[in-house]
């Protein structure tokens, strides 16, 4: 998940909780290029993903884009009930709720916590390879602080599938269903056009992106 800090947590949180899993951006050290899957897209992709956390009762769709390098990145949570948008170079993070047409932003001064990238402070052990959604991909033993999973990467930096424990401890599965490779226009990142940025103001439960939890959002600023 994302782990913002401050009055904003509820929010981010609320969106981010139907993302299975969340795997550092940051390097906790190093391995050679030749045991570890590529770390990011090399390439501009969609990829629709089942994701199922354990317990759950059946998986939920969500919609996921990256940019080349992983840069840039947006989730779209089931239902299209919203969306959020990472930007890795400037730890700027966006959270977009559809229903009530409204967005906010923050600086994750601490570090973004990344759904579908892995990174160097994880073990690698390659095991074979597979197919996902028509695309071939190299499975994975990855081995973190908090667990073991296995994962499906292309050769070009793609998780397919990923089923075990991420590197909050967080157990479930997710399995891509469709990929497609193609330039991403700018807009793809950015809040949909008429949508308010809005601070510290309080959304109904009811309103949360799948949590019962209240929101953190804001009042909306004019003019934006």
């Amino acid at each position: 998940m994302i782990h913002p800090t401050g009055a904003r947590a509820g929010l981010a949180g609320a969106l981010a909780v139907s993302l299975m899993t969340a795997i550092a951006v940051q390097p906790a050290r190093a391995q050679s290029d030749t045991d570890h899957p590529p770390l990011a897209p090399a390439r501009d992709v969609q990829v629709q993903y089942a994701v199922q956390p354990d317990g759950a009762p059946a998986p939920k769709t969500i919609e996921a884009w990256f940019t080349a390098n992983g840069g840039m990145m947006r989730i779209d949570s089931p239902e299209a009930m919203g969306s959020t948008i990472l930007n890795r170079t400037t730890r700027q993070v966006t959270i977009v709720l559809n229903k009530q047409k409204v967005y906010t932003q923050f600086d994750a001064h601490n570090g973004i916590r990344n759904p579908f990238l892995l990174d160097l402070s994880m073990q690698f052990t390659r095991k074979g390879k597979a197919q996902v959604a028509g695309v071939s991909c190299t499975e994975w033993g990855v081995v973190s602080g908090r667990g073991t999973a296995t994962a499906c990467v292309t050769d070009d930096g793609v998780i397919l599938r990923e089923d075990g424990v991420d590197g909050d401890g967080m157990k479930g599965r997710l399995e891509a269903t469709r990929v497609t490779y193609g330039p991403l226009p700018t807009s793809t990142f950015q809040p949909p056009e008429g949508y308010q940025m809005v601070t510290r103001h309080r959304v109904a439960p009811s309103h949360a992106v799948g949590s019962g939890q209240p929101v953190t959002g804001g009042v909306a600023q004019s003019g934006q």
